[in-house]
């Protein structure tokens, strides 16, 4: 999986546009091989970021959680922990 690409459900406050269309880049990046796409290639490439985009959001807006929204900081928090114990890190 790219790591790029964060979870974006069940988060206090609600996924926003640009950050379903950033994981939908970074996909479509991951996908096709393409940082950047040639002219020739260009528009597929936008095409299918915006379809990614429409399905990731058809898809956030259908799921449904019982648990309690998670914190943005708090699971930024946790992210920096387990680096500094895969990289061996300290934190400042």
């Amino acid at each position: 999986m790219c790591r790029n690409i964060k979870p974006l459900f069940n988060y206090e406050p609600a996924v926003t546009e640009d950050e379903i269309r950033a994981a939908s880049l970074q996909f479509v990046r991951k996908i096709s091989g393409f940082t950047e796409p040639s002219k020739a290639n260009e528009a597929a490439f936008q095409l299918a970021i915006h379809e990614v985009a429409q399905a990731a959001q058809k898809l956030m807006d259908s799921l449904v959680t019982h648990a309690e929204p998670r914190n943005r900081e708090v699971e930024a928090q946790r992210a920096k922990e387990r680096n500094a114990i895969r990289f061996g890190t300290k934190e400042d």
